[in-house]
């Protein structure tokens, strides 16, 4: 599971700029911004702290790019908060400022059926710490988040960071920029489709292919993965449902697979 932690930097200097009322409004604005953002990549807010955010991806539902989706959601704040501020400045005469730390590890969880939603893990207290050391308007990244999205990323590796409660210093890097074009993990397309011939074959019929390669049918696996290529990548992808975060697709490729597996 990914953890976002996100707080605002000197936030108690606003009660003293603002009323009550207005300070109230400037954090609802706030807080109902950062969240659309992380429930549009699939995330859930797990719990707010005085002025912190801790959002969760793979709870319930578990993606293969989890870890991916929780870096797009924590860019997509920090470039909403921008936008925000514009609002923010011209309305009340204030700008915010947050720090966010991304973490992915296993944790546990409660029984959401039950009204036990809390996670809890050494993932989540890296992911705070993270967030705490990261520089104001910066998103600091932790070792098993990167492996994951790093052909996705571009980051800037940081001095290992002496995180409090870690008996070693924890690796980090400052998130840079995220690659809009990378898919949600990383793939090797270069090699071929063997084994699971009557899947395969199906496919192929399916999509009104051959067996037969370049040079005539074979009855190689290497070879049968050849026909199927130029049809996977010709297939139509559709933006997904909202359920399924931003950035993902389902292909008609989907109930094709689905019925194979029956």
């Amino acid at each position: 599971m990914t953890i976002v932690f996100s707080d605002l930097k000197g936030s108690t200097n606003l009660g003293e700029a603002l009323d009550s009322e207005s300070l109230r409004e400037v954090m609802s604005r706030y807080f109902e911004e950062m969240q659309a953002i992380l429930e549009e990549h699939g995330g859930r807010v797990e719990k707010y702290i005085g002025d912190a955010i801790m959002a969760v991806f793979g709870l319930p539902r578990i993606h293969e790019e989890d870890a991916l989706r929780a870096v797009r959601a924590a860019a997509a704040m920090q470039e909403a908060l921008r936008t925000l501020n514009d609002e923010l400045e011209e309305r009340w005469g204030v700008r915010l400022e947050n720090r966010t730390g991304v973490n992915t590890g296993e944790v546990v969880a409660g029984d959401p059926a039950a009204g036990q939603r809390l996670v809890t893990g050494d993932a989540v207290n890296v992911a705070a710490r993270l967030e705490q050391a990261a520089p104001t308007l910066e998103i600091l990244v932790g070792e098993p988040t990167y492996r994951l999205v790093r052909h996705a990323v571009d980051v800037e590796p940081v001095e290992p960071l002496p995180l409090k409660g870690k008996s070693e210093p924890v690796p980090a890097y400052r998130l840079l920029a995220v690659r809009e074009a990378a898919e949600g993990i990383a793939r090797r397309h270069d090699r071929p489709l063997v084994g699971r011939e009557p899947e395969l074959a199906q496919l192929e019929a399916e999509f009104g292919l051959t067996s037969a390669g370049p040079s005539g049918p074979s009855d190689s696996r290497f070879d049968r993965a050849r026909p199927i290529e130029p049809a996977i990548e010709a297939v139509e992808v559709e933006p997904c449902a909202a359920e399924h975060g931003v950035g993902s697709v389902v292909s008609r490729l989907e109930p094709v697979i689905a019925r194979i597996a029956v």
